[in-house]
């Protein structure tokens, strides 16, 4: 074990190699996610905003063609309300579906921080296993 702490970063050591490269693969891979997120988020409201564009174009010109037509476009109290309150419902659904998508993300992030405790009690569970198994058996003495 002490052999390995030792053993320099340009070594032919297939360990050393390994933990080089993983190193270097994780490194990047964390440089790259701010990116990869903040080009979502822009794709996200690029879209949130051509889909409003969409909808405001469509209502503008059916406004437009109603007004030019002299079509009566007025609804009764009661289909006024329909629409208004199913326009509330859609809002608290929406308002709900965001908070157990957020609820889900949170209990997800927890899981993993789970999962990363246990490897790490893993690890020093296994180190001390092979720690008892070296102190049995004798080892070669370069």
């Amino acid at each position: 074990m002490s052999q390995s702490k030792t053993t320099p970063i340009n070594s032919k050591d297939i360990l050393s190699i390994s933990q080089k490269n993983i190193n270097k693969i994780f490194y990047d891979v964390k440089k790259s996610v701010p990116k990869y997120h903040q080009s979502i988020t822009n794709l996200q409201q690029e879209y949130f905003h051509a889909f409003e564009n969409m909808m405001d174009f469509s209502i503008t010109l059916q406004k437009e063609f109603v007004s030019k037509e002299d079509i009566v476009s007025d609804v009764s109290s009661t289909t006024l309300k329909i629409i208004n309150d199913a326009t509330e419902e859609f809002i608290k659904i929406f308002s709900i579906q965001n908070q157990i998508v957020l609820a889900s993300i949170d209990a997800t992030q927890q899981n993993i921080q789970t999962f990363n405790d246990n490897i790490k009690s893993f690890a020093k569970l296994n180190r001390n296993i092979l720690q008892s198994c070296i102190s049995i058996f004798p080892t070669k003495n370069n």
